[in-house]
C-alpha cells in the first residue's frame, strides 16, 4: 500500500509543479502588467514549460521551495537552473560574466540590469514568496529573503540598490505604493 501511495505521489508531481510554475506565472504577468510591461508579463518564465527545465523541476518538486535546491543537494548542480538563467533576462545572474582583472586574474561580476528587467525581478520576487510561502506571506516577505542573501550574490551594486528600493517600498508602503514608485522609475528611465 505505501508503494502505491508513493507512486501516486511521484505520479502527481508533473501535475502539482505545472500548477506551481503556471500559477506563478499567471502573478507576474498581472504584477507586470500593472507595470504596463505587457511583452514581458507575457513571455515571463516560458522556458520552464521545456523540457529541460519542466522534467528536472516535476522530478525535483516540493511545493514549499524551489526545486532547482533540491537538484543542486542530490546532483551538486542545477542543470534547470543553468538553461533557466540563461534565457531570461529578470534573473540577476543572467547578467554576471567574468572580468578580466588588471593583473590578469578572472573574476565574476554583475552587470547593472536595466530597469524594465529590475521591474520584472521585483514581480517575480513576490510571486515566488506568495506561491511558496502561502498565507505566510506578508509585503515584508521579498525584502526579508533578499536580505538573507544580498551579501553572497554577484549583483551590481546599483541594480541591488534598486530592487532594495523597490521591495523595502513594498515591506514599508504596501503593494499599490510599491507599484506606484517602480511604474515611476520606469517612466524615470524611459525604458
Amino acid at each position: 500500500m505505501a508503494d502505491r501511495k508513493k507512486k501516486n505521489f511521484r505520479k502527481a508531481q508533473p501535475v502539482a509543479h505545472l500548477k506551481t510554475i503556471t500559477v506563478h506565472r499567471h502573478l507576474v504577468c498581472r504584477y507586470c502588467f500593472r507595470l504596463g510591461l505587457y511583452r514581458q508579463g507575457l513571455l515571463h518564465d516560458l522556458s520552464k514549460y521545456s523540457p529541460s527545465e519542466f522534467l528536472p523541476g516535476a522530478r525535483y518538486y516540493q511545493g514549499d521551495r524551489s526545486p532547482n535546491d533540491a537538484e543542486r543537494i542530490e546532483t551538486g548542480v542545477s542543470q534547470a537552473w543553468l538553461h533557466h538563467k540563461g534565457r531570461n533576462r529578470h534573473h540577476f545572474e543572467y547578467w554576471v560574466d567574468y572580468v578580466r582583472m588588471p593583473d590578469g586574474r578572472i573574476d565574476f561580476k554583475g552587470h547593472k540590469m536595466p530597469i524594465r528587467y529590475v521591474a520584472e525581478m521585483f514581480c517575480d520576487r513576490i510571486a515566488a514568496c506568495r506561491v511558496y510561502m502561502g498565507e505566510k506571506y506578508t509585503d515584508a516577505s521579498p525584502w526579508e529573503y533578499f536580505q538573507r542573501g544580498k551579501n553572497d550574490i554577484p549583483i551590481h551594486p546599483e541594480t541591488a540598490a534598486e530592487l532594495e528600493k523597490m521591495l523595502l517600498t513594498l515591506k514599508d508602503e504596501g503593494e499599490e505604493a510599491a507599484f506606484r514608485y517602480v511604474r515611476r522609475r520606469l517612466k524615470e528611465e524611459k525604458w
